[in-house]
């Protein structure tokens, strides 16, 4: 399903909904420390400084939403990759956002990292 129509700003809300149909590919791009203290289920991790080296990983042809802590870093990954094809989405408020609204951290007891 092209999601072309969304923003380039996406709610957690919304992020969570298409990550859970399957709809998305959900990047986490915070520093590895950030992603062991607390991260979204499923969330595949390429940190900003590897993105683009992964980028050739990245699947083209589904559209992805990149997350960090607040959404400084994926909000420029979103951009890049947009200029480079990709349908991108940057998941509004990041992992603070994300934890704001009560949603479920891994690993179990898991925390948003202050950086």
């Amino acid at each position: 399903m092209a999601l072309e129509h969304l923003q380039e700003d996406i709610s957690p809300a919304r992020a969570a909904e298409l990550h859970a149909a399957g709809e998305v590919q959900l990047i986490d791009v915070r520093e590895p420390h950030e992603y062991e203290a607390g991260h979204i289920e499923g969330a595949r991790h390429v940190p900003v400084s590897r993105l683009s080296d992964e980028a050739s990983s990245i699947d083209k042809d589904r559209p992805v939403v990149f997350y960090c802590r607040t959404g400084g870093r994926s909000g420029l990954a979103t951009q890049a990759f947009r200029a480079s094809g990709f349908e991108a989405h940057n998941m509004a408020g990041g992992m603070v956002g994300w934890a704001q609204e009560a949603r479920p951290i891994e690993p179990d007891g898991g925390t948003v990292a202050d950086h």
